[in-house]
């Protein structure tokens, strides 16, 4: 598991916490020296990972990588072709810094030193009063150590909390709370195109981050610093993620051994889901979605996770539809077949709901008319239906399509497909063509229509009458057809006779009478309805 946004000292940086240059100049033993950056000044932030006192022109051999160097010089006085190698070893060693301390043999910043490592862009500093080297080694070592420890400590608690929550079988969204919790800041887990998978943190943060994710998708292969730390996700020489700690404050080493921790955990969470569960991007979807459609959180406010998933929001036409029993899977492959943008995600109900993001210049009642009868090729079932609301221009208005399209889907949803095909359902149904049975959806829960239900069909309904029900369900959906209703069901007309006579003898009504017909056929409706 790798991370960006490192600076070349990758070999020592990602194993031990640092002290940056800047922050070393800034502690109170070092301020009392009135230390003077006079080269590379640029690179204050370079981490320190040890401080190291040496006065021989070639220290660089005995260097690794990272180390504030100390010295007076009194090996260089005098030798300034000694002096400018002195700088071009600490560098060829990546030193973090050199520090000076003016003197005996450098009363002034020499210039030939200064120069070299302006140069070279290594940070030189000198001190203008006198001061122990040994307190200044003592003080960094010892703050270098409490962070490594820290930082290990750290590691381990947030390994053994992530992977608790693993065995427990928590989901994406606990996992990535707990980082969220340890780093501070917010998390994002995104795709390799830069889509955003899933978020943790405090809500506001995490909406400015979202707000600004085209921009930050954009730079998503070079933004360094700022606390944005990054880890891949993948395994077995396959890539196939990204995590982000966004605006971490604390010690960047530190972040990024947060990061590693992560990753690991997220990428052992997607092994052991298999291949079974949802995907992430489905359950971004999902959760997209049912906000959406539960109306709790604002619609202006998740503008910003739908764009950052991918969908085209900006000047679009959106067409909320809902597929009693879909296929998440086959109505995502489907949006793909035909070119089309949305987002598609199973509710909790068992339907799948697909929002459509089309252009404002593109036919929107066409497309979903092609989309369903697609589908319905796919599928190889003419009842496969799908509820659409009408298209919506505005993203406020998304809500409430989506509530619209599921209303329609809960008003078909009902009948079995026997009595879908009874019905003659287009592939598109629409809130115009629920008619009496969406009203009826509606009241299913209402105490007098549950008791006009149960009044009605008193007679039908127990279990050794379901045939029976059927077949009243059947004729009452072909408008008392008994030719096709005696087809749908297999049977010889005369037969169908001898049932129609036996439910009307249970029922204790008239089916040739429009008025009890109705009667009955709302009944069953009601009755279907509190079912479902």
């Amino acid at each position: 598991m790798t991370t960006t946004g490192q600076s070349r000292h990758t070999g020592w940086q990602s194993l031990e916490p640092a002290l940056s240059v800047r922050q070393v100049l800034a502690l109170e033993r070092v301020q009392a020296g009135e230390p003077e950056v006079v080269a590379g000044a640029g690179q204050l932030d370079r981490p320190v990972r040890w401080v190291h006192v040496a006065e021989a022109a070639d220290v660089g051999v005995m260097l690794s990588g990272g180390e504030m160097v100390l010295t007076t010089g009194v090996l260089l006085a005098g030798d300034e072709a000694r002096q400018a190698e002195y700088i071009q070893s600490l560098h060829r060693a990546e030193a973090a810094a050199v520090v000076l301390g003016l003197g005996r043999a450098f009363p002034a910043p020499p210039e030939v030193m200064r120069r070299a490592a302006e140069r070279c862009g290594l940070p030189m500093v000198v001190l203008h009063r006198p001061f122990p080297f040994a307190e200044l080694t003592e003080e960094v070592q010892s703050r270098l150590v409490r962070r490594k420890f820290a930082a290990v400590s750290l590691s381990e608690t947030v390994r053994t909390a992530l992977t608790g929550l693993i065995t427990a079988g928590a989901p994406l969204g606990h996992l990535l709370d707990e980082v969220a919790q340890h780093s501070g800041c917010p998390v994002v887990v995104t795709n390799l195109a830069h889509r955003v998978l899933a978020t943790a943190g405090e809500r506001p943060a995490v909406d400015d981050v979202l707000r600004d994710w085209e921009r930050i998708a954009r730079q998503a292969g070079g933004r360094r610093g700022d606390g944005w730390i990054r880890a891949e996700l993948g395994g077995r020489g396959e890539r196939w993620g990204e995590l982000l700690l966004c605006g971490y404050r604390g010690d960047a080493t530190t972040g990024r051994l947060l990061a590693d921790r992560a990753a690991e955990a997220l990428v052992l969470h997607r092994m052991l889901a298999g291949h079974s569960a949802h995907s992430w991007e489905e359950q971004s979807a999902q959760g997209l979605l049912t906000d959406l459609v539960s109306g709790i959180v604002p619609a202006r406010q998740l503008l910003p996770r739908a764009r950052a998933a991918g969908l085209p929001v900006n000047r679009r036409t959106f067409v909320p539809l809902v597929v009693p029993g879909g296929d998440p899977a086959l109505l995502d492959r489907v949006l793909r077949m035909l070119g089309l943008s949305g987002l598609v995600a199973e509710l909790a109900d068992g339907s799948t709901a697909v929002l459509l993001s089309l252009a404002r210049d593109q036919q929107a009642e066409a497309l979903t008319a092609h989309f369903a009868a697609r589908l319905r090729t796919e599928t190889g079932a003419q009842a496969t239906v799908v509820a659409a609301a009408g298209p919506r221009t505005g993203w406020d208005d998304v809500p409430a399509g989506l509530r619209e399209a599921q209303h329609v889907a809960d008003a078909v949803a009902a009948p079995l497909a026997d009595e879908r095909a009874a019905l003659g359902l287009p592939a598109v149904v629409r809130l115009r063509d629920v008619h009496l049975r969406g009203l009826i959806r509606l009241l299913r829960d209402d105490p007098q229509v549950q008791s006009f239900a149960e009044r009605e069909l008193d007679g039908l309904l127990c279990d050794a009458d379901q045939e029976l029900l059927n077949v009243l369900r059947t004729y009452l959906a072909t408008g008392r057809n008994k030719s096709r209703t005696a087809q749908l069901h297999h049977v010889s007309r005369p037969a169908l006779y001898r049932r129609l006579e036996a439910i009307q003898t249970r029922l204790g009504v008239d089916l040739d009478d429009f008025e009890q017909a109705a009667s009955v056929h709302i009944a069953l409706l009601a009755h279907d309805a509190q079912q479902g």
